[in-house]
């Protein structure tokens, strides 16, 4: 199994942040770009991947209480992840985003994987800078 993690500060309340990352309808402005989640019967999801046109069945589950979001693919376990949303005080929080592939079929590799995660933290982050600056003028 090969896993990967990043994280990155975010200028928000960890709800705010939570709420942004979670909301099904704004997946795609944070995810990669070649990702877009459809959601079916939550949890149940499907994600389409555009380099390859393939729909695959996927779980995906929120769990407010504990801020964090979790992930995989339905059929065949080999993929999962998860998001954490953690307080650091003064208003401020740390996402935290965790990858793990156990098929090596569909691991993109280690420089791959870090530069998407580190993507996605940046986009997830413009999404809660313009959330909180609209929410606060």
């Amino acid at each position: 199994m090969t896993e990967y993690e990043r994280s990155r500060a975010m200028p928000a309340l960890p709800e705010h942040v939570f709420d942004q990352a979670a909301n099904i309808g704004q997946l795609d402005g944070w995810l990669p770009d070649e990702l877009h989640v459809h959601a079916e019967a939550p949890p149940a999801v499907t994600v389409h991947e555009d380099q390859t046109d393939q729909d695959t069945p996927a779980l995906l589950r929120s769990r407010q209480d504990r801020m964090r979001l979790e992930w995989g693919t339905r059929d065949d376990g080999s993929y999962t992840g998860w998001l954490q949303v953690e307080d650091t005080g003064s208003g401020t929080s740390e996402v935290t985003v965790h990858l793990s592939f156990a098929d090596a079929e569909h691991d993109p590799g280690d420089t791959a994987a870090q530069e998407a995660l580190d993507r996605s933290l940046e986009r997830l982050e413009e999404q809660v800078r313009l959330r909180v600056d609209n929410a606060g003028g």
